[in-house]
Formats: structure tokens, C-alpha cells, sequence
């Protein structure tokens, strides 16, 4: 009787502890974590369209165009929240003519927006797939103004410094591939050029929208 009784508690310890010892470990495993979507480096192109008011003290006109580049930068992410930093490299058509006199004297300004760049901090929050976001930072402008009177001629060729603020939506549509839509405001400095004794000043005020396509590494 003993030798049974024995017996039957060796069986059950061998059915249950290996029972015991899944059931500890399914309450000790950590759970699993998804690698965050966003973090890391990313590069793309984009392109789009933009609008500016170019404005003079003698004249306001719509310096509008094309635009196209690339991007290249970095998001960290916590949870949902996303942050990080991106530079961009745009050219861009953007020229516009307008005509004018002073004192008699008919005169030209051409503007025109050859190319800017950017760099920029990003935030935004992270629904599954998808990423919003707001957007600023520094800018630089290629923004150059030629006034014509009289034959004689006066232009300002200079890089402009520039301040940006904006945002957008990115969607993860397949691993490491994303696209974007994104709104840009671009402000430069003034340029100021001298001809005939009539000083000019110009000063664009770009509008930037563009569509982009991301690499994630």
C-alpha cells in the first residue's frame, strides 16, 4: 500500500511541475514590445509648388513657382511622441517682374527665388502608421532683386537669412518607405539696393507646400 501511494506522488510531481514551471514562466516573461516605427535616420525627396508675396515700397507681386529636392534627418520616439531634426534643399522657379515710377521716372524690379534650405526641428505624435507633426526652425534664401531704370541697373544677389514654421502628415506605407504632405511658411531678411538716389527694399514671404517620399534605414 505504501509502494502505491509512493508511486502515485512521483507521477504527480512529474505532471505538474513541468505544469508549474510553463505557468511561472508566462508570468515572468516581460512582454512584447514593438521597435519604435519612427526612430532613426531617414532620406527622401519632394516637390511641389509655392507662392510669395514679394513686396517693395513701390510694389506688391506674386512671386510664385516649382520647387523640388531632398531631405535628410533624424526622429527619436517615446511612446507616441516623436522628435527629431530634418535639413532640406529646395530649387525652386519662383520669379515674378513688376514695373513702377517714381518722380516721373518708370522703373523694373525683378525678384526672383533661385533656390532655399532649411533646418528645422520636428515633433509630432505617432498614430500607428501614421505621424503628425509640427515643424521649425532656421532658413536660408537665395532671394535676389534687380531694379532697372534709365538703362542703369542695381541688383542684390545675396543669401538671405530666414526663420520657418509649419507642419505636416507621414504615413508608413511600407517598411522603411513613408509619404508625406507638408506646409512650410518661410520669412526672409530684406534686401536693400540704391538707384538714381531711390532706395528699394524687397522682402519674400514664401508659402511652401510639397508632397515627399522618405527612406527609413
Amino acid at each position: 500500500m505504501r509502494k502505491r501511494a509512493s508511486l502515485l506522488a512521483v507521477l504527480a510531481a512529474a505532471f505538474l511541475s513541468p505544469t508549474a514551471l510553463a505557468a511561472d514562466l508566462w508570468t515572468k516573461a516581460p512582454a512584447f514590445m514593438s521597435p519604435p516605427l519612427w526612430a532613426g535616420f531617414y532620406a527622401g525627396l519632394s516637390a511641389g509648388g509655392s507662392w510669395a508675396t514679394a513686396e517693395t515700397p513701390f510694389s506688391s507681386s506674386n512671386l510664385s513657382g516649382l520647387l523640388g529636392g531632398g531631405q535628410l534627418g533624424y526622429n527619436w520616439q517615446a511612446g507616441q511622441v516623436v522628435f527629431g531634426v530634418e535639413g532640406d534643399f529646395q530649387a525652386s522657379t519662383q520669379s515674378t517682374s513688376s514695373n513702377g515710377a517714381i518722380g516721373g521716372i518708370p522703373f523694373t524690379v525683378d525678384q526672383k527665388l533661385p533656390w532655399f534650405a532649411t533646418f528645422r526641428g520636428r515633433l509630432g505624435y505617432g498614430l500607428g502608421s501614421w505621424l503628425l507633426y509640427v515643424t521649425g526652425g532656421a532658413g536660408w534664401m537665395n532671394y535676389q532683386m534687380d531694379v532697372t531704370a534709365l538703362g542703369g541697373s542695381v541688383s542684390d544677389h545675396t543669401m538671405k537669412a530666414a526663420w520657418t514654421l509649419g507642419g505636416g502628415v507621414e504615413w508608413m506605407f511600407e517598411p522603411h518607405w513613408s509619404a508625406k504632405l507638408e506646409y512650410l511658411y518661410l520669412d526672409s531678411s530684406t534686401s536693400s539696393v540704391t538707384l538714381f538716389g531711390s532706395t528699394f527694399t524687397g522682402r519674400a514671404k514664401d508659402n511652401i507646400v510639397r508632397l515627399g517620399v522618405n527612406y527609413h534605414f
